[in-house]
């Protein structure tokens, strides 16, 4: 029988491993979707080798400005890279290698057999044409997880087109739901102010990613996965896509309100601005004790949520008339006061200066290229064991190519000269 004393040491000692130490995940993805999804694996602990193209690298390196402090300081600038890379490929190796040639694909196809998972985003069909792709892989690597991530998916009339996030927030129906409504001022459907598309469509792959690697656990088989950002724009509609599929009803933009909850918006003081939330009858009440108004207690057209919908043109100006009366500060005294979620509009500097933000440690230092420090936005998640670490910033151009060849596959020093000198990989 084993050592319950060691058994509770080791797990003593993995306490500090990322949860996810040990898989090795080959990372050909580009942009923000799927980068994201394996910055999260990377946090949690994977070891995330990420391959680029020699001299040019991931697109988003060059969308600047805004560059990162203190990057091309080695090679000039071109080999700076701009901090929407930066935001999602922390704690991640570059592997500068030329996917256009044959040594090229065969260092990318060595590496995939040594991986447990490989995430990719090249068009529908692209790495099938070299031999990368899952049905190839999988012949010699059955236990590879492989998650193509693409616009549409990898089936159906529109697999081949292209997309960017806005064309998704687009045809996936978020469009139609956010923004002010028809007929007011600034009416219009708006996207929203991050790639949400591609973020959700990263959280949907990782998510699905760590689901395949429990099941490999039990079967010792990976799978394929096939994510389009169309479909997780499609699933992100949430209760009200489906009210569509139940009702038939189209669900319109409200702007800041909400379809069934009121109050539920933004309302403007004095001086400023105030989000109200009151989600409940109990707490609609108490709303009305905040804003010392009896008389809309105790009005029966607004005793219930149901009501408060139904006569929504008639309460809001009441409530609007009230509010324009004092500061902002006041109302959120006084809203919190009477147990009513409230909240002031942030930018982010303000965010970042928030005193539950700071509370929560979402603001991080991780070491950057020059060994100096870096500030980074955290992880919001927060593991009682096996801790998300900030290893390192974002890695520059081809930065850790020489140490995955030596470490996965054996190179020596002499046969990776021998790769630059024939530009099937760049190294720093």
């Amino acid at each position: 029988m084993s050592n319950p004393n060691n058994a509770s040491a080791a797990a003593d000692g993995q306490r500090d491993a990322g949860a996810l130490s040990g898989v090795v995940v080959l990372d050909l993805t580009r942009i923000l979707a799927g980068p994201w999804c394996t910055q999260m694996l990377a946090d949690f602990g994977a070891e995330v080798i990420k391959v680029e193209r020699p001299g040019a690298g991931d697109d988003t390196r060059g969308w600047g400005p805004p560059w990162m402090p203190g990057t091309g300081s080695a090679s000039g600038a071109d080999a700076r890279h701009s901090t929407y890379f930066a935001a999602a490929n922390r704690n991640k190796k570059s592997v500068s290698v030329d996917l256009s040639g044959v040594e090229g694909r065969k260092l990318v196809r060595a590496l995939a057999l040594r991986a447990d998972v490989l995430i990719e985003n090249f068009k529908v069909g692209d790495l099938a044409r070299h031999g990368l792709d899952y049905a190839s892989l999988s012949k010699e690597h059955p236990g590879l997880i492989y998650c193509s991530i693409t616009g549409y998916g990898q089936t159906g009339p529109y697999a081949a087109r292209p997309g960017y996030d806005f064309i998704f927030q687009g045809e996936g129906g978020l469009m139609s739901v956010t923004g002010e409504r028809d007929g007011r001022p600034g009416g219009g459907p708006q996207k929203v102010g991050v790639a949400i598309a591609d973020i959700v469509t990263g959280m949907y792959a990782s998510s699905a990613v760590l689901a395949a690697l429990h099941r490999r656990s039990a079967t010792g088989r990976g799978q394929y996965i096939d994510l389009a950002l169309l479909d997780c724009m499609a699933a992100f509609g949430a209760n009200l896509a489906f009210n569509h599929l139940v009702t038939g009803d189209i669900p319109q933009r409200y702007g800041n309100a909400h379809p069934t909850l009121v109050p539920y918006e933004v309302l403007r003081s004095r001086d400023g601005h105030v989000i109200v939330a009151a989600g409940n009858d109990v707490q609609w009440q108490r709303f009305c004790r905040a804003l010392q108004r009896d008389d809309l207690a105790a009005d029966p057209r607004y005793a219930t949520a149901s009501g408060r919908i139904v006569h929504r043109q008639a309460l809001i100006p009441e409530i609007e008339r009230t509010f324009a009366q004092r500061e902002s500060a006041y109302w959120l005294a006084r809203l919190t006061e009477h147990g009513i979620p409230n909240g002031r509009i942030n930018d982010y500097k303000a965010v970042f200066e928030h005193p539950q933000i700071r509370h929560r440690g979402m603001r991080v230092e991780m070491p950057g290229n020059d060994g100096e420090p870096v500030p980074g936005v955290a992880n919001p998640v927060k593991f009682s064991e096996s801790a998300v670490r900030y290893r390192h910033a974002a890695p520059e151009l081809g930065q850790h190519t020489q140490e995955v060849l030596r470490e996965k596959l054996g190179m020596d020093a002499a046969a990776i000269r021998s790769l630059a000198a024939g530009g099937a990989i760049s190294v720093r």
